[in-house]
This record gives C-alpha cells, sequence and structure tokens, in this order.
C-alpha cells in the first residue's frame, strides 16, 4: 500500500505451492529405544541351592607312569608294649641209682632221683608222666645192661607199647638208649616199663652213680 501510494509496482503475493512433506509421504516417524544398564539392575547373590544327584561315572582312565621315590619319611615313635605271651610249659627229668630185676611179668620202673619235675608232672611214688598241658612232647630214656643178662623194656601210654629198648645177653655191659616224640592229649600217661621174657631181665645200676634216667619235655 506504501508502495502502491509512492507510484511503485504492486509486489508479488508469494503462494506455497506444495503441500508439507508430513502430508506428502507417509513414512514413519523415528522412535529411538529405551536402553537399560543390566548392572545397576543385577541383584544380591543367592543362596546355594541343594546338592543334585551323583552323575554316572566316566570310563576309568589308562593308568599313569609311576612316579618317582619320595624321601624317606621320619622314624615314628615308639609303640605301646604287647601283652605277654602265654607260654605253657611241662618238663620232666629223673634217675634211678638201684638196680632193678624181673620178678614179675610186667613192672613199672620207678626212679629213685629227680633231676627236674616242672609243676610235679611226673609222680615219682607212680613212676608215671601226666599230661596236663596237650601238645607234642619228646621223651628219652637210657640205661646201662647187665652183663649176662636180658635188658628188655618199653615207653608206655596208656597201657599200650609205643617203643622198645633192647639188649641181648653179653659179656659186656653197655648203655643203651631210645627216645620218641609222642602228641598227647590232657590225662595221658607215660611211663617206663619192664618186662620180662624167657631169659632174665635186668638193668644195672648202683647208689654212687645214676645210670638209668628218663625225661621229658612238651615241644609244641
Amino acid at each position: 500500500a506504501g508502495s502502491a501510494q509512492e507510484g511503485l509496482p504492486p509486489r508479488p503475493r508469494c503462494v506455497r505451492c506444495c503441500e508439507p512433506p508430513d502430508q506428502r509421504f507417509s513414512y514413519p516417524r523415528y522412535q529411538p529405544l529405551p536402553q537399560i544398564n543390566m548392572t545397576i539392575l543385577k541383584g544380591e547373590k543367592g543362596d546355594r541351592g541343594e546338592r543334585g544327584m551323583q552323575g554316572k561315572f566316566g570310563k576309568t582312565g589308562v593308568a599313569g607312569s609311576r612316579g618317582h621315590t619320595g624321601p624317606k619319611g621320619q622314624k615314628g615313635s615308639v609303640g605301646a608294649p604287647g601283652e605277654r605271651c602265654k607260654t605253657h610249659y611241662a618238663a620232666f627229668s629223673v634217675g634211678r641209682k638201684k638196680p632193678l630185676h624181673s620178678n614179675d611179668y610186667y613192672q613199672t620202673l620207678i626212679f629213685d632221683t629227680e633231676f627236674v619235675n616242672l609243676y610235679d608232672h611226673f609222680n615219682m611214688f607212680t613212676g608215671k608222666f601226666y599230661c596236663y598241658v596237650p601238645g607234642i612232647y619228646y621223651f628219652s630214656l637210657n640205661v646201662h645192661t647187665w652183663n649176662q643178662k636180658e635188658t628188655y623194656l618199653h615207653i608206655m601210654r596208656n597201657g599200650v607199647e609205643v617203643v622198645i629198648l633192647y639188649a641181648q645177653v653179653s659179656d659186656r655191659s653197655i648203655m643203651q638208649s631210645q627216645s620218641v616224640m609222642l602228641e598227647l592229649q590232657e590225662q595221658d600217661e607215660v611211663w617206663v616199663r619192664l618186662y620180662k621174657g624167657e631169659r632174665e631181665n635186668a638193668v644195672f645200676s648202683d647208689e654212687y652213680d645214676t645210670y638209668i634216667t628218663f625225661s621229658g619235655h612238651l615241644i609244641k
């Protein structure tokens, strides 16, 4: 209006010839996604759960090579003393200083000298050893023969002849011996018996020396 009044030509009027972009195109608008910091949301550590069932055993592996020998360990301390060994004993050794002739058919050899008689298992009155400890025993008999006379004795066990000591008639008297091992039970009896045969039977001894001995002891 001012220009028209000053004699100038009218200024052209500006008109939009295109529609706004949001009306011409249907592109979706960009919306940024929210991001959460997980480290901030981490809670406290929970309690330990119950132990699960044991799984199956795996296959046995190959044995490894033997390792090097380790150093020798230190000597251990001394242990407590053990109980005392319970061992039973039985032993005897007797002798006779008097000679003996076989006046009877059977005659028990009685001894008058006692060297060893542990626990009195040998009865000096009966001339017999009585077994109180079952086991294996060793017995030995030594006699001196009488010249011109026969020597015939038995080592007996419960009335049965076990071994014989025999010497024929001779002009010389000699020492004779016999030994045997016997397995005895409790209450078994062992002794020496003089046997009378067709000839005169005798053993020699005197009051100064001991020529006749009978001994026995428990082995096991």
